[in-house]
């Protein structure tokens, strides 16, 4: 079984949070099925598509960076970048924990999504634009230093495909299982 569950900003990647004193909300609460788990991982301040699965090795193709699956995603940014700013994401940048593999990155107009809760935050006086990233590797915080690297700090982040898989139609918090017939 393959689940497409578009994930909430501030809800935790797993079913329960051991971590803090106070419960932060989790995948628990949007009536999954049971045994399943998440293939892969989005930061609680993220937002957008998770994939489970209750199958483990499907769960590992879609996790591991080995297999190079790309990972699509909608970045809204501090600032206003050119498409030239863009380029060291093309060519992959140094992070402190390596170079990443080339990212394809294009500006784009700012998409018809839905509204974050807490809206992001905007200043008058310091332009937004937004961004499409597909990078085919998924360490800790990615994206956003990625963007950071490059002088532009992630204001918003929404995966949008994972794989052949995307959120077009599905809601925040909403959910469905993908077609027995679709094979990851």
């Amino acid at each position: 079984m393959l689940i497409l569950f578009n994930k909430p900003m501030g809800v935790l990647s797993q079913f329960t949070d051991t971590k803090s004193p106070t419960s932060r909300p989790t995948l628990s609460g949007f009536g999954l099925p049971p045994g399943i788990y998440p293939a892969g991982r989005l930061d609680r301040d993220s937002e957008g598509l998770l994939l489970l699965t209750d199958d483990g090795r499907r769960q590992a193709r879609i996790a591991d960076p080995k297999s190079k699956m790309p990972k699509t995603y909608m970045v809204q940014v501090e600032g206003a970048p050119t498409e030239a700013d863009l380029d060291p994401l093309r060519r992959g940048v140094m992070l402190k924990d390596g170079r990443t593999r080339p990212a394809r990155a294009r500006l784009i107009d700012p998409p018809s999504i839905w509204d974050r809760d807490p809206p992001v935050r905007c200043r008058k006086t310091v332009p937004d634009r937004w961004i499409e990233i597909t990078i085919t590797e998924g360490r800790n915080r990615q994206v956003r230093r990625m963007t950071a690297h490059i002088g532009f700090p992630t204001l918003r982040l929404v995966r949008w495909r994972v794989g052949p898989y995307g959120l077009e139609g599905l809601a925040p918090g909403t959910w469905l299982r993908a077609r027995d017939t679709d094979r990851l």
